[in-house]
């Protein structure tokens, strides 16, 4: 009570003083000279907004960039699971009747970028998905036309659509390859179907890949902000150019954090030209396992540097065994560009058109070479490869085993290890039936059920040929050959 009272005391001495002396608490109200402010209202000068303003590079972009609409039917059956946990948890005895089920229309938005004056327009896969109609909004905000797919490449999250209007302003492609981490780019879309929105940031960096979101990754990662309904838009550099398609993000809230990624112009262009000329989209088959060669697999070919792609396995009556291609090999250029990794090599494969005769250049045995290579057909199923896969478990088994280093036994190929084990009969070896957990051999890598076909280049298939090779002593290594899961390739294990 006291404490109340003691507060409602202060309260009201607040407020006399504030009564009797106003101007001593707020100044004297109404009573000051006018502000002397410094006015210029004259635009930026030239110099100074060419070298902090990107006004005229987005007024050349933007309208060539439009609002993407679509519906589709979609059923009702997300919504009836709702419904069936409503009914567990509220009537579990079913007193009340559920509403029928129905398909109801759903609608859609995206972005997309018109690249010819005669109508065609850059988006992505996923925006068009599975739609019953495409309208594009231009950029004046009225002006809407139906569009056609002319194409449309789930594996590379591309699509081409047609509007039936000449005239239009279409934006000039640029060239991806030139981007540098660092380059100024600019995001324009409609992010939560707000048209024409501008976002800039940098390129964070070029030919991002292992992502795992599409069958063939290649993406510009840039920290512009990119948000839900900005897919299909228009990436651009400082001139204005397209230099890639906005595609996705990676968050945690599903809003931007500055990852976002955006297919590279070179890529997309590539894709529209097949749709546009074939309808449709065919890519390249080697018919090679690749693996990256790294410090240690380069000294044991005796190569200086690791440079280029290595062989591991070869597809039998494939392109590249047709052209010449043998396991070992280390490919440097493919016809006459160089190649820095795995994925730089996978790209060049798939966007060759099948049937084209290629030139690759290989290093055998220290001696560089030139192959004739013809490209072949990569089928559906083969996208699945490009990503990588899984091997199989194993039962263990009770077969002749020899110990060849601590960790590892294995056994001579037979008829029943081969059918337990699901080895084909053109594969030859000695196979590993064990592999202590946490032992040398297991942190080297080596796995049940694979099936050594080589140790430092020497084919070895009997427990006898172990003997050539020796034990493995300190400071020693041995470059490997090894079959898993349908392919070949190498490994090395060294003994620190």
């Amino acid at each position: 009570m006291n404490t109340w009272l003691k507060f409602g005391s202060g309260l009201a001495t607040g407020a006399l003083l504030w009564m009797v002396f106003p101007e001593a608490m707020l100044g004297k109200v109404g009573r000051f000279d006018p502000p002397d402010l410094q006015i210029d209202e004259s635009p930026l000068e030239e110099p100074i907004k060419a070298a902090t303003s990107f006004a005229s590079v987005v007024k050349t972009a933007s309208p060539c960039v439009v609002s993407i609409q679509t519906v589709q039917e979609r059923s009702s059956a997300a919504g009836s699971m709702d419904l069936d946990a409503f009914r567990r948890f509220f009537d579990p005895e079913g007193r009340f009747p559920m509403p029928e089920e129905r398909d109801l229309p759903a609608q859609g938005t995206g972005s997309g970028v018109i690249v010819s004056s005669d109508g065609f327009i850059l988006t992505n896969f996923h925006v068009v998905e599975g739609t019953q109609s495409i309208s594009v909004v231009l950029a004046d905000g009225t002006t809407s036309l139906d569009a056609e797919i002319v194409g449309a490449d789930k594996h590379s999250d591309l699509a081409v659509l047609k509007v039936e209007r000449k005239g239009l302003s279409a934006i000039t492609l640029g060239n991806s390859d030139h981007l540098e981490v660092g380059d100024v780019v600019l995001a324009l879309g409609s992010p939560f179907g707000l048209s024409q929105s501008v976002t800039m940031g940098i390129v964070s960096a070029t030919g991002r890949a292992q992502i795992g979101m599409m069958d063939i990754e290649n993406f510009i990662q840039t920290d512009a902000s990119i948000n839900p309904g900005n897919s299909g838009g228009a990436l651009i550099d400082a001139q204005g150019r397209l230099i890639g398609i906005n595609t996705m993000i990676m968050s945690r809230s599903g809003g931007n954090q500055g990852i976002g990624f955006a297919i590279p112009v070179n890529m997309a262009r590539s894709v529209m030209d097949q749709m546009v000329e074939y309808g449709d989209v065919q890519r390249g088959l080697l018919g090679i396992s690749m693996q990256e060669l790294t410090e240690s697999m380069a000294k044991g070919f005796g190569l200086d540097s690791t440079e280029g792609v290595l062989v591991g396995d070869v597809t039998p009556e494939g392109p590249a065994e047709a052209g010449g291609v043998i396991p070992g090999d280390v490919v440097v250029t493919y016809d006459e560009k160089p190649i820095s990794d795995m994925n730089a090599l996978k790209l060049m494969v798939v966007e060759t058109r099948p049937g084209s005769a290629v030139a690759l250049g290989v290093i055998r045995n220290g001696a560089s070479q030139v192959l004739k290579v013809t490209i072949g057909a990569l089928p559906e199923e083969g996208y699945a490869g490009l990503l990588g896969g899984l091997g199989r478990m194993r039962p263990p088994l009770e077969d002749k085993r020899q110990t060849w280093i601590e960790g590892l036994d294995v056994a001579p190929m037979s008829s029943s290890l081969r059918q337990r084990y699901g080895i084909p009969e053109s594969v030859d070896g000695l196979l590993i039936t064990r592999i202590e957990p946490s032992s040398f051999a297991h942190d080297q890598g080596l796995r049940e059920g694979q099936v050594i076909l080589e140790i430092n280049q020497q084919p070895v298939a009997q427990l006898s040929d172990l003997d050539e090779v020796g034990a493995l002593t300190s400071g020693q290594s041995s470059l490997l050959r090894i079959w898993s899961s349908g392919s070949a390739r190498f490994m090395v294990v060294e003994r620190p």
